[in-house]
């Protein structure tokens, strides 16, 4: 395929390669320290030539990780922070800044003396996300055309600012690393899982066990399917050592496609389901019959209660009851049956003393008037009535019998309320018995993580010192109180793994280090901020999986400054693994490249590919050519971003001979093959095919020729791989 000469990604990135480094604390003769009210500008070169820098705003914990990533793409990196620390959290971080200008990075002289008009990216991962905000929009008003990537957790504020901001896109750090504190929670076998389109993808590790129906038979290359595809094998017989292909990934397409596979042999596959789809509901035709199965219960249940001896039971179980309830519910029986006595005998007394025309409903009406504090309104009409005194007197009794009914009816109203308040608020799952997950901490990362595994079906507790909310993940069992005593109540002896995600990385260490002296067999994760912090960690307490979170964030922070979205990041062999979704525009490193050449080419693993209208495809082929418009999602590492963006296509090693064509529709059949899996054009193809033997014109990757020589054969076409040392 012809190189292309221009990218999106390189039009603007001039710095020369082999510029004076400058240190950023001035120990150097470029002197790169300066404050706002220098004029010195690091986007010119000593010709004054523009160069295409990248800016990182607040060079904190995420701002230095940032910084770090940056400079693998060989870029000039500049900075701004608002004080110079006494010491950097990497080391030789100084070395590694090519232009640190100290001040207020909201403010436009600073961000001038930063070089921002001449900046390719801006990159605002201060702690204040009001800061980021106002230097985000002093930035765009410096230069318009500036890359803006913004720390914020403002979910809605970032939907609309990049809405209506062009070259705009706004990160939570949280958000990018709570799933790997989720996943690294889950064990060795689920590594990752994010959905894309209605598809929920997952990576795996999986080790085949005697009897697995891949064993044996089964070549590598036979796992991939169009809803799977291989990333990484391990045989246990080591036979491949040395025969390994090439990658320019140290991740992706490192096996051997001829390998069969063996028991006990490790894989790690991506694996995608089926579109996801809402909860199934009850189907028309079905509920008729629902409502007989009702109506069938309800004169069964009467029928029950219609014979006598049952009903005597059921009476006597309901006055019996059991603890404190039972006392509540023995007072409002009480108290109801008094009440009903009242007015029965308060309904016999006014009638046999009214005047002929009362009838015997308007002496309940009157009864009941009187018992529920209406004794004025009736007081005359009782003077009319035979023996008056009898019955006025008699009505002052009921006055007092209501008043009484009605306190201890508004008691029990208001107990009953309160009980169901408490009773709602401790309403949560019991702490599960076994092979659960805790997680200590429910800040933004911790409910996050929570959530993440609830979606995964995966049985949780949240242990917290303050009391939770009533509306903080209720359907989540939750402790409260002095940690140690929860996590005895978590039990923790059966636990799966414990995550500790507060804010301070000391707390987190403490608190695995507390739950691997309770079970030394769970599975420690330890949430940490400072690198240097992190590795002595990881060193000393191998037993401990330590993640810092900035430094996972900054590879995403990182690839939105080229432009690419990052949809979703996990872990593999000790590596973060990016998902970035591409446009692809015309001059593009991507455009007019088959996915076989942009797969092994780039190291990356092409998951999604859709053209403009069009219904997008999942693990697309390897034959499709990339076009203007299309969009395509890949998995890849921070090192794959930098090949993409640099255009450093890996060297093409094997070549394919054609040897024979066994029958005239081998030879046009082959021709086809040949062209659609190599890109040649048909005619080329033909050619080929009219001359063999004959080699294919143009070197292959290793995948990809013996993808071709497969096919080919079984089209009748005797072809080989002949080795890079013999071609």
């Amino acid at each position: 395929m012809q190189d292309q000469d221009r990218s999106r990604r390189d039009r603007s990135r001039q710095g020369p390669a082999n510029s004076q480094r400058r240190d950023s604390l001035g120990k150097s003769s470029g002197d790169s320290l300066v404050n706002a009210s220098s004029d010195t500008d690091p986007s010119l070169d000593a010709n004054g030539a523009a160069q295409a820098g990248f800016l990182v705003c607040g060079l904190g914990s995420l701002g230095q990780h940032c910084v770090v990533n940056l400079k693998t793409f060989g870029v000039p990196v500049y900075g701004v922070n608002q004080t110079l620390p006494d010491q950097w959290e990497i080391a030789n971080f100084d070395h590694l800044i090519d232009h640190l200008v100290i001040g207020d990075c909201r403010s436009s002289p600073v961000l001038e003396q930063a070089g921002v008009r001449h900046c390719r990216a801006v990159l605002l991962v201060t702690q204040d996300e009001r800061v980021n905000l106002e230097a985000a929009l002093t930035a765009r008003v410096l230069n318009p055309q500036v890359q803006i990537v913004m720390r914020s957790h403002q979910q809605n504020l970032n939907d609309l600012l990049e809405q209506q901001l062009d070259h705009f896109i706004a990160f939570e750090p949280t958000q990018l690393a709570a799933p790997a504190f989720a996943l690294e929670a889950l064990g060795d076998t689920l590594l990752g899982y994010f959905t894309l389109e209605g598809h929920r993808f997952q990576v795996v590790r999986q080790r085949l066990q005697a009897g697995h129906p891949w064993c044996r038979h089964r070549p590598l290359h036979e796992v991939n399917s169009r809803q799977r595809r291989l990333l990484s094998h391990h045989g246990i017989s080591g036979d491949t050592a040395g025969r390994l292909p090439v990658s320019p990934s140290s991740l992706f397409h490192r096996w051997l496609p001829t390998t069969r596979l063996q028991e006990g042999d490790e894989v790690i596959l991506i694996e995608c389901d089926s579109a996801l789809t809402p909860s199934p509901s009850v189907p028309e035709e079905a509920k008729p019959l629902i409502r007989r199965q009702r109506g069938q219960r309800l004169r069964q249940w009467l029928a029950l209660w219609g014979q006598w001896s049952t009903l005597k039971a059921g009476l006597w179980s309901l006055w019996r009851g059991g603890g404190r309830s039972s006392q509540i519910r023995q007072v409002a029986i009480l108290c109801g049956a008094t009440v009903v006595a009242l007015c029965l005998l308060g309904t016999v007394l006014f009638k046999a003393n009214a005047p002929a025309e009362v009838s015997h409903f308007e002496a309940f009406l009157l009864t009941f008037i009187t018992l529920f504090g209406g004794y004025g309104d009736v007081y005359e009409t009782l003077a009319e009535f035979d023996h008056p005194r009898l019955v006025q007197s008699f009505g002052v009794l009921l006055t007092l019998a209501g008043a009484a009914f009605v306190g201890v009816l508004y008691a029990l109203l208001t107990e009953k309320l309160l009980s169901l308040r408490f009773e709602f608020m401790e309403r949560r799952p019991p702490v599960p018995d076994r092979d659960h997950v805790v997680v200590i901490w429910l800040g933004r990362v911790g409910r996050q993580v929570i959530n993440l595994l609830q979606e995964l079906k995966q049985p949780v507790v949240g242990i917290m010192p303050q009391v939770a909310d009533t509306d903080l993940l209720p359907t989540v069992p939750l402790l409260t109180g002095d940690i140690a005593t929860a996590l005895d109540r978590a039990n923790l002896g059966t636990a799966k793994s414990v995550v500790a995600v507060s804010d301070d990385e000391i707390q987190n260490l403490e608190l695995g280090l507390m739950a691997h002296r309770f079970n030394p067999h769970c599975r420690a994760i330890i949430r940490t901020y400072d690198q240097r912090f992190t590795d002595r960690v990881a060193q000393i307490f191998p037993f401990a999986q330590v993640i810092c979170a900035s430094a996972i964030s900054a590879e995403a922070f990182a690839g939105a400054a080229f432009g690419e979205d990052v949809l979703a990041l996990f872990r593999l062999h000790h590596q973060t693994v990016l998902v970035p979704q591409y446009t692809i525009e015309a001059d593009d490193t991507l455009n007019g490249l088959l996915l076989s050449e942009v797969a092994y080419g780039y190291g990356v693993v092409p998951l999604w590919h859709q053209r403009p209208h069009h219904i997008g495809q999942v693990m697309p082929s390897e034959d499709t050519v990339l076009h203007p418009g299309d969009r395509l999602v890949v998995l890849a590492s921070i090192s794959g971003l930098r090949r993409i963006e640099q255009h450093q296509l890996a060297t093409k090693t094997s070549v394919v001979e054609v040897e024979a064509a066994l029958t005239s529709d081998a030879r046009f059949d082959g021709a086809t093959e040949i062209a659609r899996i190599t890109g040649l054009t048909l005619g080329t193809a033909r050619q080929l095919m009219a001359q063999i033997p004959a080699r294919i014109p143009q070197p292959l990757y290793q995948h990809q020729a013996l993808r071709l020589v497969r096919h080919l054969n079984r089209i009748q076409v005797k072809a080989q791989v002949i080795p890079s040392s013999d071609a």
